[in-house]
């Protein structure tokens, strides 16, 4: 399996943010990052009157729509699927990390954000929390990050993706 990162945090602390500034910070570290972003919103990719759209509507449970660029597959589930499910339709041969944003009660490893102008304390660091990202000193027995250096942030998760290949670790 490819090794899976949560980036969680209360509304707000910055997770979308992060990752796009994170992004091109892992990649010019070699590292080929796919994202799965969770949302509580009702969120539509085809529209009315679309092939795709129209055949889902005839039946189909799952579409592919392909161009020269790009593919990309829609399936229609009564609930949500698992996010061990959803890390495995990534391409392994493409991908060497999934950061997922949400998915806060997931067992994976994460990275926590939080911020001094929040008016939510800081949640509990359970055993999954491998990292605090804040933008204040905090002293905790977690490692903290500046949530303002994106850098070492990207270094961070390098070392650690490194880690568990090189340990051969994966998420279960």
């Amino acid at each position: 399996m490819i090794p899976m990162l949560g980036i969680t945090g209360y509304s707000g602390s910055g997770k979308t943010t992060l990752l796009e500034k994170l992004l091109p910070h892992l990649a010019a570290l070699g590292v080929r990052v796919a994202v799965i972003k969770h949302t509580h919103h009702d969120v539509q990719i085809d529209k009315p009157g679309k092939d795709t759209w129209r055949m889902k509507e005839a039946g189909a449970s799952q579409v592919i729509m392909a161009c020269e660029q790009r593919w990309a597959l829609m399936t229609e589930t009564s609930e949500l699927a698992d996010l061990s499910y959803l890390s495995q339709q990534f391409d392994p041969m493409l991908t060497d990390l999934v950061l997922v944003e949400g998915f806060k009660h997931e067992p994976i490893p994460k990275i926590l954000l939080h911020r001094k102008a929040m008016t939510k304390p800081l949640p509990v660091l359970d055993e999954y929390v491998i990292a605090l990202a804040t933008d204040y000193d905090v002293d905790v027995e977690k490692v903290r990050l500046n949530l303002n250096e994106i850098s070492a942030i990207a270094h961070f998760i390098y070392h650690w993706v490194n880690q568990q290949q090189n340990n051969g670790t994966t998420n279960k």
